[in-house]
């Protein structure tokens, strides 16, 4: 690649957006270009051969939503199924479906990898340099828009276990499950406690001999209606658009008042969780199992649908052990309290690999930038980087709310550019006001294991990534300041 020519190559294709990837916040970014910002041009790139991201790599059974489709849906398409919690393969149909409405398949360019970008000041332009099964191929653009979540879709997080080597049944990674594992008659362990395992653990329990779900520290779970109680109640009475517009507000509106409950009253929601658990297995079950060492939220708050994870202890399907882990044997595992689970299978929900701006190296001219050494501007920019758009959803709400206010920041800047003949923006923040403090205060495993290579957050907005829905409403659409800290170049 040569950073230092003046004109582009007439064979490179050129596009005025590029988005990568073809998931929840890459077709969504899409459609609102589509649909906001019609002059403009624009390209999908993924490195998959189908539209879905998460919902196309993910296979294990139950793979499912794990907030209300209501809200994990688009605003300008709203969700009309009578699931509040949707199988994987129903979100991925709705992928598809939208791409198709807002015609966004004929600019998708499948099976193209992004392995770097350079931006070029000469010509104020990004080099996209993708990978193809055809070879290289690189893609020009103005602004480059960052779909493609925030995790590795190559391996998930498989911490290594003493005896692992020895084990002689299958070990499985949930983000490597394949159509043809077998897990019928068969006595399984899920090692793990967030959400891959409570999802996993009722669907293997109605097929598998036994599945114990082994966990290090519990997790708070939640009871929540499969199926929306209005939807139930007014299917057949109100649109299904309009319906689910309806609905669409009031999760909205409840997602962001239990949050704030919760975080003023966590021993209030401790208690509330504690007795809802109660009434699902009965006063005799230990609470042990339920009671992690933090408060509601200060992880992700896990949903089990119309209670099907207690269901299936209550039925004496599958069982759930709090302990350490000693070793593998051949047989099972070995835990530090001196008990040993048997086991045919192992699956190992222990988490994801983080991979910041979809492990694509970043160079403005000559010079590569890491993340961790810039500063998050909107928790969408970086400093000393221009025209990059990075899309990091809620971790408290359903991801698509931010990742929709984010596609609409996205037209906002482009038309405003626009109009004024710019031609890029920089986030812009005097160097010795640039902050060490962590990108997010929510921190799941995944996310302080990674930490180290996150953008640094300021000490206030806009300089923060704020996981408050309705403040971002304001700060990114409405307010008349939502440029603040961006410096725009003709």
């Amino acid at each position: 690649m040569n950073e230092n020519a003046s004109l582009p190559n007439e064979e490179i294709q050129q596009t005025d957006v590029l988005i990568v990837g073809a998931g929840i916040s890459g077709i969504g970014a899409a459609c609102r270009l589509r649909k906001h910002c019609p002059s403009k041009h624009f390209l999908v790139v993924d490195g998959r051969k189908a539209i879905g991201g998460t919902w196309d790599l993910f296979r294990y059974p139950g793979i499912r939503s794990d907030s209300d489709m209501y809200t994990l849906g688009y605003p300008f398409r709203p969700w009309t199924g009578k699931d509040a919690i949707a199988d994987g393969d129903k979100i991925k149909t709705y992928l598809q479906e939208t791409a198709e409405e807002y015609a966004i398949k004929e600019n998708i360019l499948f099976s193209h990898t992004v392995r770097e970008a350079v931006w070029n000041s000469k010509i104020g332009r990004w080099m996209v340099r993708c990978t193809t099964p055809e070879g290289e191929t690189q893609i020009l653009c103005r602004f480059l828009f960052l779909g493609c979540g925030y995790y590795d879709y190559q391996s998930g997080y498989s911490p290594s276990f003493p005896g692992q080597p020895l084990f002689q049944g299958e070990i499985i990674h949930p983000q490597k499950w394949k159509d043809n594992i077998s897990y019928e008659n068969k006595r399984i362990v899920i090692i793990g406690s967030g959400a891959t395992a409570i999802t996993m653990l009722p669907v293997l329990a109605k097929k598998a001999a036994h599945i114990t779900m082994l966990q290090r520290s519990p997790s708070y779970i939640a009871v929540m209606p499969k199926q929306d109680p209005l939807h139930r109640v007014f299917e057949n009475i109100i649109p299904s658009s309009i319906l689910s517009s309806i609905i669409r507000f009031k999760a909205v509106c409840m997602q962001q008042t239990l949050y704030r409950w919760t975080r003023l009253f966590p021993n209030a929601t401790k208690r509330i969780l504690h007795r809802q658990i109660r009434s699902q297995l009965g006063a005799d079950f230990p609470l042990e199992h339920f009671t992690p060492s933090y408060d509601p939220w200060d992880q992700r708050l896990c949903i089990s649908p119309d209670g099907d994870f207690f269901q299936a202890l209550k039925d004496r399907k599958a069982s759930i052990v709090t302990d350490h882990i000693e070793r593998f044997t051949e047989n099972g595992i070995l835990l530090r309290s001196g008990k040993t689970l048997p086991c045919d299978m192992i699956i190992t929900a222990t988490g994801l690999n983080l991979k910041v701006f979809g492990g694509i190296q970043i160079s403005v001219d000559t010079q590569s930038i890491q993340p961790s050494q810039t500063t998050s501007y909107q928790g969408m920019m970086c400093t000393h980087i221009p025209n990059l758009i990075y899309c990091f959803g809620y971790v408290n709400a359903s991801w698509t709310l931010r990742s929709d206010l984010v596609a609409k920041y996205l037209c906002h800047i482009l038309r405003y550019m626009e109009r004024h003949n710019y031609t890029h923006c920089i986030p812009m923040l005097k160097t010795d006001q640039e902050q060490g403090e962590p990108f997010s205060q929510f921190q799941p495993g995944y996310i302080r294991r990674s930490l180290h290579l996150l953008p640094r957050s300021g000490e206030r907005s806009p300089w923060i990534y704020q996981s408050d829905y309705l403040k971002d409403l304001w700060q990114l659409g409405a307010s008349p300041n939502r440029f603040n800290g961006l410096s725009f170049y003709p």
